[in-house]
């Protein structure tokens, strides 16, 4: 019980952060949503700041797992390949793209956040994990835009369906791998 409440939390501030904006949300507008006190919130997280950083470390947990996988595989171009399909299917939880969009609307307030920097470091790490020190610059380049056409994809116009834009995003992410 005690983590689906959590969960709950976690759920309803990334909403109303992601509508109202970190800074112009408060705790006390999170708990009223859930329909506890500021006190049974408090159990769970303490300060904003601990939401987001629980949200960051779910992101943070799930490229770390990725990469610890990669590093254990031959640069080939199966692995690169088998990188993409893993990140993608992550790339597919509900939670991401909400995520994502809190992210993107709330810049300035999380610019110097140190979960977010470390986010930003893993990405890199993992991009680099793509291409070996042989390749060339274009590869080098080409390989980690491929990462980044899945994103990419997840903001496209609604006239695409879901799995339209996944499988667009995907053929894009291959042709950027091996260019």
């Amino acid at each position: 019980m005690r983590e689906d409440t959590r969960t709950r939390i976690q759920e309803i501030a990334l909403r109303l952060f992601t509508e109202q904006g970190y800074e112009a949300t408060s705790l006390r507008e999170i708990a009223e949503e859930l329909g506890v006190t500021k006190a049974a919130l408090y159990y769970h997280f303490k300060t904003k700041d601990d939401i987001v950083t629980s949200l960051v470390d779910l992101r943070i947990a799930d490229v770390e797992e990725l990469l610890e996988w990669v590093k254990s595989q031959p640069r080939t171009p199966e692995t690169r390949r088998e990188v993409l399909e893993r990140y993608a299917a992550k790339l597919k939880r509900p939670q991401h793209i909400q995520m994502a969009r809190f992210l993107e609307r709330n810049q300035t307030a999380l610019r110097d956040h140190p979960k977010l920097s470390r986010m930003r470091d893993l990405m890199l790490e993992l991009a680099n994990q793509l291409s070996g020190p042989e390749a060339t610059p274009v590869e080098r380049i080409s390989r980690s835009l491929a990462l980044f056409a899945l994103h990419a994809g997840k903001w496209m116009p609604g006239d695409l369906t879901e799995d339209e834009v996944d499988k667009a995003s995907m053929e894009v992410a291959l042709r950027l791998l091996e260019p």
